[in-house]
């Protein structure tokens, strides 16, 4: 985007010292090098003004060999500035008349500058927070990578996201209906393990869209979560490595290799990453009516690795073409020990054992052409993505004690692929309006393989083989939307509309032919609905700005709370998907206020709500072949509503002492179907089980305060403190949960180098504690490692000047013009 950047600069001067013209009728004429290497430099701006009062007149950028021909010249004494980023700027003389109308200057040679020289990317010290018209932007800093080595561990840190950190399951806003993205595009790597294998030092900036607009999919009630990798952008070779040491009981180690060599016309980059780590994980569950106690103990070993290759081919200066694979392959070895004790009755004490082995392997192909029509800004776009999920898994469940049920084992072969065609066109318009419009098509299927050697109870109570099933899913979709926004002085509008049709279809077949009792279920849903938005924002000054907005969004079903094949199962508790829901619509409103504080930064709050309809939420049942069983599975509930405040801020309020901090507060009544048993459950029958629907207002709120303390100009601390109160569910309420993390980090080798040692959760308080009466009386607490030290290294090498331009991506960065979208 180099030359964009150089046209928006040239235009902008110009506009902004226009002067009664004189004849134009001189050219002026050159050619820019490196004074270095002689090498061309194109894009380069060269600008025209008038020697006697220095007003611009006018200019023009290099082109990619570094020439530049500059016609209608106004005659008069001139001065011509050639400039560019990281070099000296050169200032030549010329005079233009009736007589001599051509100016020729030859060569200009640009020597590097000296302050610039060694910057390949300038990294923030500290965190920003910047609020634009639909989401809120993180430019991550080094003092939030100190914070841990992956993805995974800086998430908590920003404001309305929470991680799970026993299972890896992100929320925004207190709801996991949430799209992640890393660059604008969607993956089929799971959530939990892709926030694992990405380094923290890799990424430049986290979008919170907590209302996108209609040129987005509508996917997601609390918005998309994109993760906007670092890009190089330097002539030459360059590259940075990582090596990262995490331990508490156990040990793990994650590192990164990035490299790219760009030249000309062409930027070749590639990169590896890899997550080696063994996590250790128990809980406890106790239930007072029967007085037993299930003990849970569980160790992960996962490895994972992480290879992506891409080359960008800039034809010209109207045409690029862009293509990159990722490929992620992922081991992991988990073993479990189940023990579910009664103290009152030690005979009937019942112990599992459990092994899961799972291998996948994730692959994307991505295709990006794009052509700028004029240089104004039009251009058509079209994108082609493809991903492909390939996943073996095995099972191994292993009983002892009073539990007389067989030892048996589940396998699991899945298939899944996505393909993703983008169709954009992009038209600038006249007094600042912009139109846009676009179609795209999203082919998803998912084949599972299901095999077991076990045995089942069906509900008459008969012992039969668990059938083996194949469950097949597909959804379609095909889009089409338009967008138009204008800006005016102080506030700016933008509408859109976008229209989906849908088609579902899902089918579980039982393979075997001795189960003639297995029902097979298929499952149709073919739909089409519309989703308008509407942005509008309004900045009465430099300081005060305001945006309101409305979207309609959809939250599909994902694969696991479809897929009805058992997940996974102790003693007393069996997970399965739920083949027959149904998608949730979301209607969600914003109101949000930035207030910038001078130099000191900035403080943005605002308000949310919204209408739900046919909530998708956990659900818990009574197992009926087993009334000492539960079944947790997903089912569509009533229509809800949910509303919320955030307030945040960056500021610094020293030059040693900079904070980010934010407060968030969230409700939404949740109304539910619950089932729980009369009589104890020694002497219960199904007639026993009662069914109520029930209405909680399930209310949440977070405290998080990051601190950066610069001691010298080499070495940094850092506090983390976080602070979330109870949360009430349908089923359990959640006891609060707080932690302390510091840190440090020291640059060496003229700032090349980074070391950083962080202790998280100094005081060794994070647990999952929760308290329920739904479908039992139980309560329980869950830990992991989260008292944990982790030592990171990095290293920038290369010197490539920074001259090239940035590879286009969708969705990568916004604009404040138009309603703030690209």
């Amino acid at each position: 985007m180099k030359k964009l950047f150089s046209l928006c600069m040239l235009m902008l001067c110009i506009g902004l010292h226009a002067q009664t013209p004189s004849p134009k009728i001189g050219t002026v004429e050159g050619k820019v090098i490196d004074a270095a290497t002689n090498e061309a430099i194109p894009y380069a701006t060269i600008v025209i003004k008038s020697k006697a009062d220095s007003k611009v007149l006018t200019g023009a950028i290099t082109d990619d060999s570094g020439n530049f021909k500059i016609e209608k010249v106004p005659t008069g004494a001139l001065t011509v500035d050639i400039q560019f980023i990281g070099y000296e700027t050169i200032t030549k003389e010329v005079n233009i008349t009736n007589e001599a109308t051509v100016a020729l200057l030859g060569t200009i040679s640009l020597a590097e500058s000296a302050t610039t020289l060694n910057e390949v990317e300038v990294v923030a010290e500290r965190t920003t927070i910047e609020q634009k018209v639909d989401r809120k932007v993180i430019t991550v800093g080094k003092d939030l990578v100190t914070a841990g080595p992956t993805a995974s561990d800086i998430m908590n840190n920003l404001p309305s996201v929470n991680v799970d950190q026993q299972t890896g399951d992100i929320s925004l806003r207190g709801n996991q209906n949430v799209r992640v993205m890393v660059d604008g595009k969607l993956s089929t790597i799971p959530t939990a393990q892709l926030l694992r294998q990405l380094p923290s030092n890799s990424i430049k900036k986290i979008e919170l869209i907590t209302n996108p607009s209609a040129k987005y999919n509508p996917e997601g009630m609390s918005g998309i979560i994109n993760i906007v990798l670092r890009k190089n952008v330097n002539i030459g070779f360059n590259g940075n490595a990582t090596l990262g040491f995490t331990r508490e009981r156990e040990a793990k180690f994650n590192s990164a290799l990035d490299l790219n060599y760009r030249n000309g016309k062409f930027n070749l980059f590639g990169n590896y990453s890899n997550n080696i780590a063994k996590n250790r994980n128990a809980g406890d569950i106790f239930r007072p009516d029967e007085n037993s106690l299930q003990l849970f103990d569980n160790l992960d070993n996962q490895k994972n690795h992480l290879i992506k290759v891409g080359i960008d081919v800039y034809l010209n200066d109207k045409n690029t073409i862009s293509f990159f694979t990722n490929q992620n392959i992922t081991d992991v070895k988990s073993n479990g020990f189940v023990s579910v004790l009664f103290p009152d009755a030690p005979e009937f004490n019942n112990f599992q054992d459990f092994l899961a082995l799972n291998d996948n392997l994730a692959s994307q192909y991505n295709f990006n052409y794009k052509y700028n029509i004029s240089e104004e800004g039009e251009s058509i776009e079209l994108e082609a993505d493809y991903n492909v999920f390939d996943a073996d898994n095995q099972f191994d469940f292993v009983f002892s004690g009073a539990n007389t049920f067989p030892d048996y084992t589940d396998f699991a072969q899945t298939d899944r692929d996505r393909t993703t065609i983008n169709l954009d066109y992009v038209k600038p318009l006249k007094n600042k309006a912009k139109l846009e419009a676009g179609a795209e098509a999203r082919l998803f299927n998912s084949e599972i393989d299901y095999q077991s050697t076990g045995f089942t109870f069906n509900e008459a109570g008969v012992l039969r083989r668990t059938p083996s099933t194949d469950f097949n899913y597909s959804r379609d979709i095909y889009s089409l939307y338009v967008t138009y926004g204008k800006q005016y002085e102080k506030w700016s509008y933008q509408l859109g509309l976008r229209g989906e049709t849908v088609q579902v279809d899902a089918n579980a077949l039982s393979t075997e032919v001795e189960t003639p009792d297995t029902d097979n279920i298929i499952f149709e849903n073919d739909y089409t609905q519309v989703y308008p938005s509407a942005f509008f924002t309004y900045s009465p000054s430099e300081k005060n700005s305001y945006q309101l907005s409305y979207s309609r969004r959809v939250d599909r079903p994902g694969i696991g709370q479809v897929n009805p094949i058992r997940e996974w199962a102790t003693p007393l508790i069996t997970s399965f998907g739920n083949i027959n829901l149904q998608p949730q619509f979301t209607n969600s409103m914003e109101l949000n206020y930035t207030r910038k504080l001078g130099n000191k930064g900035t403080i943005t709050g605002g308000v949310f709500y919204r209408i739900i309809e046919d909530e998708i939420n956990r659900a818990v049942f009574v197992d009926r072949t087993d009334l000492n069983r539960i079944i947790l599975t997903h089912d569509n509930f009533d229509n809800t509503s949910a509303y919320g405040v955030e307030i945040s801020s960056n500021f610094r309020p020293t030059s040693w002492w900079s904070f980010n901090t934010s407060f968030d507060f969230f409700s939404q009544t949740q109304r539910g179907i619950t089932e729980s048993l009369n009589v104890p459950t020694d002497v219960a029958t199904v007639d026993n089980i009662v069914r109520e629907t029930r209405q909680v207002d399930n209310q949440a709120w977070n405290f998080r305060m990051f601190n950066n303390f610069t001691v010298t100009k080499k070495l940094n601390l850092s506090a983390f403190g976080f602070y979330r109160g109870s949360v009430q569910g349908i089923q359990f309420e959640m006891e609060p949960m707080y932690f302390v993390n510091v840190g440090a980090r020291y640059a060496f080798a003229e700032g090349k180098g980074t070391l950083s040692v962080n202790y998280n959760d100094i005081f060794n308080t994070m647990r999952f504690g929760f308290d329920g009466q739904r479908p039992f009386r139980q309560s329980g607490e869950f830990r992991w490692e989260s008292n944990t030290i982790n030592v990171s290294l990095s290293y920038r090498f290369g010197g490539g000047k920074y001259r090239a331009k940035s590879r286009k991506q969708r969705d990568k960065d916004v604009k404040s013009g138009s309603g703030g979208f690209l």
